[in-house]
């Protein structure tokens, strides 16, 4: 099958691709964030992933657009249900593109996160799948978690500390007694 996948960053990306290609689909990468925050940290995620992409030869679609401005427009109001917004602008966003490269289905490494609503993601996908007449594949990708990231590391990756967010760099930096 022709899969278009999501990448939110090189790291998260090394354990699916490294799967999908056992399954032996045919992956292009589709790089589309549009919630890091700052502008450097974006940037740094971006350079990674085409490091990344060069180094197992992986063809990828770049969405180098900042997006922040309206990532905030969408969650300012309602901050704890970033996630929601962030996974699902980004599986739109990946479906439609799937749909444009003519793929037969789409997925993300958000499915290899610990720390992502892995349900929620999954019922999305799906969702999106019938409405583009495509098909959302579905691996738990969260058990390669340890390999992806010792792989990373091996390969001198830069290696992000929090999700990506303005609010989970928040989360991630702000002494807890002190948060809002």
């Amino acid at each position: 099958m022709r899969i278009l996948l999501h990448i939110c960053c090189g790291n998260c990306a090394i354990y699916p691709v490294k799967i999908l290609r056992e399954q032996q689909h045919e992956v292009t990468g589709f790089f589309f964030n549009p919630n890091i925050h700052p502008y450097q940290e974006f940037s740094k995620r971006l350079a990674t992933a085409k490091d990344y992409s060069q180094r197992v030869d992986l063809p990828v679609i770049y969405d180098e657009e900042y997006r922040l401005d309206e990532f905030l427009a969408n969650v300012a109001q309602d901050p704890a249900s970033r996630c929601e917004y962030c996974y699902r602008s980004r599986l739109l966003a990946t479906a439609r593109e799937a749909q444009r490269q003519n793929q037969d289905g789409f997925t993300t490494t958000l499915l290899y996160s610990r720390y992502q609503r892995h349900d929620d993601i999954v019922a999305y996908g799906h969702k999106l799948a019938d409405e583009f007449n495509l098909t959302f594949h579905y691996d738990d990708y969260r058990v390669g978690w340890n390999e992806g990231i010792k792989i990373s590391k091996e390969m001198g990756l830069y290696r992000q500390q929090y999700c990506g967010c303005i609010y989970s760099e928040r989360d991630r930096y702000l002494p807890r007694n002190r948060k809002h």
